[in-house]
This record gives C-alpha cells, structure tokens and sequence, in this order.
C-alpha cells in the first residue's frame, strides 16, 4: 500500500515515514501545500497523513481541491489538540477521520490501516479467502492456519490483492501501489514476486490473466 504524508516538520515527517514503512506502507513525504496538491491529483495513494497548518497553500484548501477534483483517497487529518473547528472544517471538506497532536504513532497507523480497510470494503483487519487469511493489522499470512514467511515485497503484493480480492489488478496499478513515486518501477519484478508467492500458497490461488494482470481468488 502506498501513502502520501503531509508534513512541513522534517523531524515530524521523518518520524512518520518510518512508521508507515515497518507497518507496510511505501511513503512519499510533501513539506507543502502545493508539492501535495500536485501529488494528490497526480499519483494513486491508497491513504494520506495531511496536516492542516502548511506553507504556501494550506492543508483545508488542499483538501478541498482534491475531494472537488474527484480524488476520493482516505485522508487523516491531523490538527492542534483543541482545535476542534479545525476538526469539524476538515471533516465537512472531505476528511476521513482526524488525529490531535502530539498523537500516539500506533494509533495513527491504526487508524491509517482502518481506513484503508474499510475503503476497500472490508470492515475486520482480518481478510479470510478461503485457506488464505491476511492479517492486515499484524502484518501476518495464514494458509492453513499456518503462518507463511513472507517478504516484505511479497506481503504488500499480496495484502493489496487481497484488499482488491476476486478483481483484476494491472501490472501498472500494483507497481503504482507498491512502490514511492522516486523508486524505479520495473513491472518484470511482479512477475518473480508472484512466481515466488505462488511457491509459497500454491499455484491455484494467484491467477494471471494475460494481458490484463492478476487476480487473487476471492475464496
């Protein structure tokens, strides 16, 4: 999954970016409004971490350019402790949920996995395919109810078919997904993570569909 954190504080921005990365999240960093405007309406972010107060366009304004542009993402914002006007302008602007700062970084990622989850359809952190069983909030794989060693690589190529379960995904759109917008996205590498996941859950769960892409069976 793939997240974009708005954040002007370096140390802030630093901090979450390294959270986001150990709960499986691939993370681009914006210091400011318009470098955020411009990546929101530009790259396919599964979920973004906005924060209010940002130079040169601010974070409402922002908002509200996305939600008017039709960019639907999950947006958490994050605003002063008593600010609650903020929270209640921010929610009437198309924000998701909101965090007060300082925050705790586990309930933040919690609430950024949730929200994920719940876009895609999906209530429980939980996703059970049949013997499949994702655990999207412990980053842990069960066939068989027995646990499967997975990559890093692997476990986000697998947790975002099993979010899209019974859906083709394009070889564009899990590169797009997988990977920050500054890394070299080289589709042929999909293809040797599914050969190897396939190894590991067998060949019947992950489907190719030629030129088309993947399709993980829904159960």
């Amino acid at each position: 999954m793939r997240a974009l954190v708005v954040e002007d504080h370096a140390a802030l921005a630093g901090q979450l970016r390294d959270a986001l990365a150990e709960a499986g999240f691939v993370t681009d960093v914006a210091a400011d409004g318009e470098e955020a405007l411009f990546l929101g309406e530009t790259e396919p972010y599964d979920a973004v971490v906005l924060d209010l107060g940002l130079p040169r366009l601010d974070g409402l304004s922002v908002l509200k350019r996305w939600r008017a542009g039709g960019r639907g993402m999950p947006v958490l914002i994050l605003t002063a402790r008593d600010a609650w006007s903020e929270k209640v302008a921010g929610l009437n602007a198309g924000a998701d949920d909101y965090l007060a700062k300082p925050f705790v970084m586990p309930e933040l990622v919690a609430r950024l996995h949730a929200l994920v989850r719940r876009a895609h359809g999906h209530s429980r952190p939980e996703i059970a395919l049949g013997r499949l069983v994702v655990d999207t909030a412990a980053r842990r794989v069960l066939l068989d109810d027995a646990p499967v060693r997975l990559t890093g690589l692997e476990y986000r190529l697998l947790a975002y078919l099993a979010l899209r379960a019974g859906e083709v995904v394009s070889k564009t759109e899990l590169t797009e997904h997988l990977y920050a917008q500054d890394f070299d996205r080289d589709s042929n590498t999909l293809e040797v993570v599914v050969g190897r996941l396939r190894r590991k859950l067998g060949e019947g769960l992950i489907e190719t569909l030629r030129g088309q892409g993947y399709r993980l069976a829904a159960g």
